[in-house]
């Protein structure tokens, strides 16, 4: 049905409509009964992967298909996200990180324009079996070292890629952060060992690997602790002196091969740390309050929020962030070095990257560069020296980036243990311009990337003065998942041609006018989001009415 213009005075109120509502919009609570869960927030596919015939265990998963791809669907990468811990499930990286809504304090969910799938397929897996909702049959199968936790994984990867033909053939990145520091190099280095015993029409289509804050060489990590806190200012030298006590013990243990007493060591020494720095938490030394990721665990024990996921527990099940029943299992694992196995990676070609939160004094920055720079990689030397390239998003500042060959190492900087959550854009623009490999066709380390709030001002103005077609403004935008696309009609008439659709929802929210931006052009006061959910909000309404005003 065709929509007729609105007088100035309705404009001024859509206007005043718009301002007042926007932050009431961007949120979707499970207690309205309009919403529920809104259809909006729900993964493409959920629910359980198997992880062998004769068992009945299985790994929880969530998918979410790219929104706005800029490839083929058979060709779109396919991001898998692995949470850390041991034993902490992966829906705190869907939900609280970088999935597509993430969860507020009211326990509402709210669009996360930064998310990982904004151009990329995003598998969350709760691993290993016992984490979050993945069932493990008996305390047995839960995995004690990498090596079977890789296998759960494989069974898994390879259950999930012959659920949908299109998955068949599209680029697989694994990616995770902290402790997934030693799952995504485990899980890739199988893969790698599988692969070369099969067909390749049974092959997984592994592109690369990604570590954000990963413990990968734990005793080699453990001990840069003291001397960091003590050359930022954050212990005196009496202090260091005790830590550094506390470090040697942990590594004669390590020596002695005494796993679970090294393990047990070295929180002794993250402990005393804490202690010492009287810190809010050493995940991000900035921050006043902790992490608020606790939100993820009161949001999924909501039995209308498991029903929309697909989750098949027992109402008295109680969902835990992080499993101590999995933590227990890999206790003894958790001082035991996967450095070998990037190393393999490398070796083969694997593309390969490393990224930290500047402010993460747990597993940061010099934890992480402490053992890459001891690497037995043919590349090492080269990489050691190769130039530090500054990485800027949207004209600022953003990082650094080193790289040689198929390896990268990126620090970032603002942020801390849980990057997507403290840099959303730029954690966003980090991991789309590796996975494209930016830096092939662009200037410096990834061209001049701008953030997705620069390029929705950018396309935006563009829209208004109709330098392109509004039709490809709302694709830009990703609006098309608002519009049915078989509805578009062509409508000529005299006064010349004109688009008109129908359109299944007539929310009131779907009728903000373009007015809004007319009157209100410095979008430069405004901030990332609200820039942002201005123009999804402008290029919807162009969508619906189909014509300029």
């Amino acid at each position: 049905m065709k929509m007729k213009k609105k007088n100035s005075t309705t404009l001024f109120i859509n206007t005043l409509i718009f301002f007042s509502l926007i932050q009431f919009q961007t949120s979707l609570s499970l207690s309205d009964s309009s919403t529920s869960f809104p259809k909006e927030a729900l993964p493409t596919k959920s629910g359980y992967l198997p992880i062998s015939p004769t068992s009945t265990s299985s790994i929880f998963y969530t998918f979410y298909e790219a929104k706005n791809s800029t490839s083929p669907l058979s060709q779109t990468p396919l991001l898998i996200w692995l949470q850390g811990g041991p034993g902490c499930s992966s829906m705190v990286g869907n939900f609280y990180e970088l999935g597509p809504y993430l969860i507020t304090n009211s326990l509402t969910l709210q669009p996360n324009h930064a998310s990982w799938n904004r151009i990329f397929g995003l598998l969350f897996l709760d691993n290993p079996i016992g984490t979050g909702f993945s069932v493990a049959s008996t305390l047995q199968e839960i995995p004690t070292d990498q090596t079977a936790v890789a296998e759960h994984l494989f069974a898994a990867i390879t259950r999930f890629v012959k659920l949908d033909p299109v998955f068949k053939h599209r680029p697989i990145y694994i990616t995770g952060e902290s402790y997934a520091g030693k799952y995504v190099p485990a899980i890739g280095y199988y893969i790698l060992e599988k692969n070369a015993k099969l067909k390749d029409f049974e092959r997984v289509n592994l592109a690369g690997v990604a570590i954000g804050n990963g413990l990968t060489d734990p005793v080699t990590q453990m001990v840069t602790h003291a001397d960091n806190a003590y050359y930022v200012g954050l212990i005196n030298e009496r202090q260091k002196n005790e830590l550094v006590k506390a470090q040697v013990e942990a590594v004669e243990l390590v020596e002695r091969r005494n796993w679970s007493e090294a393990t047990d060591a070295r929180n002794r020494v993250l402990n005393l740390l804490q202690n010492m720095t009287g810190l809010a938490t050493l995940y991000d030394y900035s921050r006043k309050i902790p992490y608020e990721d606790y939100l993820v665990a009161k949001f999924l024990n909501i039995d209308e929020v498991r029903k929309a996921l697909g989750v098949n527990v027992d109402e008295s099940f109680v969902y835990e962030k992080c499993s101590h029943v999995v933590g227990a299992a890999l206790h003894a694992d958790l001082m035991k070095s996967v450095k070998y196995m990037v190393e393999k990676l490398l070796k083969e070609g694997m593309r390969v990257l490393l990224y930290q939160g500047q402010r993460d004094l747990r597993v940061g920055v010099v934890q992480v560069e402490a053992w890459v720079k001891t690497m037995k990689w043919e590349g090492i030397v080269e990489y050691v020296n190769a130039e530090r390239e500054i990485w800027k998003v949207n004209g600022e500042v953003a990082g650094y980036v080193q790289k040689w060959k198929s390896f990268t190492n990126v620090v970032v900087l603002g942020g801390g243990h849980l990057l997507p959550t403290d840099q959303p854009l730029n954690s966003q623009a980090m991991i789309e311009d590796w996975v494209l490999e930016k830096e092939k066709v662009d200037n410096g380390p990834w061209g001049s990337r701008e953030s997705v709030a620069s390029e929705a001002r950018h396309t935006l103005l563009n829209c208004v003065t109709k330098e392109i077609d509004f039709f490809f403004c709302c694709d830009l935008l990703n609006i098309r998942d608002f519009v049915k696309k078989e509805s578009f009609e062509k409508d000529q008439s005299e006064s010349g041609s004109a688009i008109s659709l129908n359109y299944a929802d007539t929310s009131s929210s779907n009728y903000f006018t373009i007015a809004v931006l007319r009157t209100y052009k410095d979008f430069d006061d405004m901030g990332d989001a609200q820039i942002v959910l201005l123009a999804q909000a402008i290029t919807m309404y162009e969508c619906i009415n189909d014509y300029y005003i």
